[in-house]
C-alpha cells in the first residue's frame, strides 16, 4: 500500500488487496468484561490480532461496542488500536462496525465523531431513516460507507425479507435504492453489507449490482465459507467482495495460520471463472417461501385431523407425517431451504439424518446447504463393512442431528448416542417442526441444542389463514400440544 499519499478508503482497499492476496477483513471483538481501567486490556488484545494477521489482512474491522462498553479507557483503547494498525501503514483499510443510523446535526455529529481523523476509513451504518442518514458519513472525501442490506441473523428476514408487491424481497429494493445515496455520480463511496453465509443472498444482490462493493460476515464462525461466499457474491472479475471473519480468526489458537489459511482460501476462490448469477427464477422472499411450504403441508395431507393414536399411546386430535413430502419436488426444495437457515448460524462438517423419516429430508437439505450427509443405523447389522453410522466422515467431525419432528427426544437421543460413541461429536438438532416442548428440555439435559423451522401453533395459524382448519379444531389441537407440554 502506498502509505506517503493519503487515499480514499476505496483506493486504499483496492491497493491492499493488490498486496494482500485474498479480501480478508479480520474483525477485532475483545469480548472483555469492563474492569477498573480496561485500556491495556484491550489495546493488548488489538495489537495481538493486528501484529499476528496483517502480512494477510486486507482490512481491519474493529466493533466499537466492545470498546464503548468499557466507557472512556475503551474509547481511548480504540483510538490506539487504530492508530496502531496505521503505524503499519497510515492507508491501512480500516472499518469502524458501528451500524450508526440518525439524521440532522446527530447524523453530523457522529460523523465527525468516526471519521475527522486521518486514514482511510469506513463506517457500518443503518439505511432506516433514509439517504438523510448515510450523507453526513460521506462529506468526508476519504470515507466510505456499508450499508446494512441483508444481515446474517435468522431474524433479519421478518423485515428485510418482506415482499414488495410484485414479490421482490426488500432487502433487494434497498439495495438498489442504497447504491444510488453517493453525493456524487461514481464517487465509489457506498457498499453494502450482505450476508456472508448465505449464498444465495449474495448471488440475488450481485445479480442487481454487478459492480458495488460487499462486505460480507458471517465467515467462519456463523457458518460462511469462504469459496462459497466468493462464487457467490464476487464480480466477475473475481473482485468486489470483501469476508469479514472475527472470533474464528482472532481467537483461533494460532491466529496468524487461520488468517493466512481464510486469506489463500479466498485467493483461490477468486481465481476461479466467474459464471453468471442470474437466478434461475424470479426472486421470491422468505416469507413467501415460508408461507408456501406451511399451506404445502396441508395440501398434501401432511397435517390431518381426526384422531390418531401417537407411538406413545396418547390419542391426539392432529397426525403429522412428513414423509408425503417426498411427493412434492416443490416442498422438498422448500424443505432443504428451510433447513439451510437453521444451520446457517451452525459449526459443523455433516448432517446426520436419523432413519428413517428424515433421510430424504436430511439428502434435501445437504443439497441446499453444500453439506455432507451421514446417518445412524438405528439397528446393528452384521453383514458388509458393519457400519453404525454410513457416509465418510472422521472421528472428531462435528455433526447436526437432523430429523422431521420432535415430540420426545427419545429416537434423538438414542441417535446422539450411536454418532458419539462412533466418535463424532453432537451438539445441536435440526428438526423442520416442534409439536411439544417436552423434548427440547431432555435434549438440552444432554448437551444438544435444538433449532425448530416452525412450530405447531404456527402451522395452525397457517392452516387458519388458509382455511385448511377451523377455529375449533385450532383450538382443540392447541390444548393437547399443552398437554404435550404440561
Amino acid at each position: 500500500m502506498a502509505g506517503g499519499v493519503r487515499m480514499t478508503f476505496y483506493a486504499a482497499l483496492n491497493a491492499a488487496l493488490a498486496e494482500k492476496g485474498g479480501p480478508l477483513c479480520v474483525g477485532i471483538d475483545p469480548r472483555i468484561a469492563p474492569l477498573e481501567n480496561s485500556f491495556n486490556q484491550l489495546y493488548d488484545y488489538g495489537r495481538r490480532v493486528v501484529d499476528a494477521v496483517h502480512p494477510y489482512a486486507a482490512a481491519f474491522k474493529p466493533q466499537s461496542a466492545f470498546f464503548e462498553c468499557h466507557g472512556p479507557a475503551g474509547l481511548e483503547a480504540l483510538n490506539a488500536v487504530i492508530a496502531y494498525i496505521q503505524s503499519i501503514d497510515p492507508n491501512y483499510p480500516i472499518i469502524l462496525d458501528v451500524k450508526r443510523g440518525d439524521i440532522g446535526s446527530t447524523a453530523e455529529a457522529y460523523a465527525q465523531a468516526l471519521l475527522d481523523r486521518p486514514g482511510a476509513i469506513a463506517v457500518t451504518l443503518s439505511p432506516y431513516l433514509g439517504r438523510e442518514s448515510i450523507a453526513p458519513f460521506l462529506r468526508y472525501e476519504n470515507a466510505f460507507a456499508f450499508i446494512l442490506c441483508r444481515t446474517t441473523n435468522p431474524g433479519a428476514d421478518a423485515l428485510q425479507e418482506l415482499p414488495l408487491a410484485d414479490g421482490t424481497p426488500f432487502y433487494i429494493y434497498l439495495a438498489r435504492e442504497a447504491a444510488g445515496w453517493e453525493l456524487s455520480p461514481g464517487a465509489k463511496q457506498i457498499g453494502l453489507v450482505t450476508a456472508g453465509n448465505n449464498p444465495a443472498i449474495l448471488r440475488a444482490v450481485r445479480e442487481v449490482l454487478p459492480d458495488t462493493w460487499f462486505l460480507a460476515p458471517g465467515i467462519g464462525a456463523q457458518g460462511g465459507k469462504a469459496d462459497e461466499a466468493v462464487a457467490a457474491g464476487a464480480r466477475r472479475d473475481g473482485k468486489g467482495l470483501l469476508a469479514a471473519a472475527s472470533r474464528s480468526v482472532a481467537d483461533a489458537a494460532n491466529p496468524a495460520a487461520a488468517a493466512r489459511e481464510l486469506r489463500d482460501a479466498l485467493d483461490k476462490a477468486r481465481s476461479l471463472p466467474r459464471k453468471s448469477s442470474a437466478p434461475a427464477q424470479p426472486l421470491r422472499s422468505a416469507a413467501a417461501e415460508r408461507r408456501e411450504l406451511l399451506e404445502g403441508l396441508f395440501r398434501i395431507g401432511a397435517f390431518q385431523l381426526g384422531e390418531f393414536t401417537l407411538k406413545s399411546g396418547k390419542k391426539s386430535p392432529f397426525y403429522i407425517d412428513l414423509r408425503r413430502i417426498g411427493a412434492s419436488p416443490r416442498l422438498m426444495q422448500l424443505c432443504g431451504r428451510a433447513y439451510a437457515s437453521l444451520l446457517s448460524s451452525l459449526s459443523y462438517e455433516h448432517l446426520a439424518a436419523i432413519p428413517v423419516a428424515a433421510l430424504p429430508l436430511g439428502a434435501a437439505a445437504a443439497m441446499s446447504a453444500a453439506a455432507s450427509l451421514i446417518y445412524p443405523r438405528m439397528e446393528q447389522k452384521f453383514h458388509g463393512t458393519g457400519a453404525r453410522v454410513e457416509g465418510l466422515w472422521k472421528p472428531g467431525d462435528t455433526a447436526v442431528l437432523l430429523d422431521d419432528l420432535i415430540t420426545t427426544g427419545g429416537s434423538k437421543l438414542e441417535a446422539a448416542a450411536i454418532l458419539r460413541e462412533a466418535g463424532l461429536r453432537v451438539n445441536d438438532l435440526a428438526v423442520l417442526i416442534e409439536r411439544g416442548r417436552g423434548g427440547r428440555a431432555e435434549l438440552e439435559a444432554a448437551g444438544i441444542r435444538l433449532y425448530a423451522w416452525a412450530d405447531v401453533e404456527e402451522l395452525l395459524q397457517a392452516g387458519l389463514a388458509a382455511g385448511f382448519v377451523n377455529t375449533e379444531e385450532a383450538e382443540r389441537a392447541r390444548c393437547f400440544v399443552g398437554e404435550l407440554d404440561s
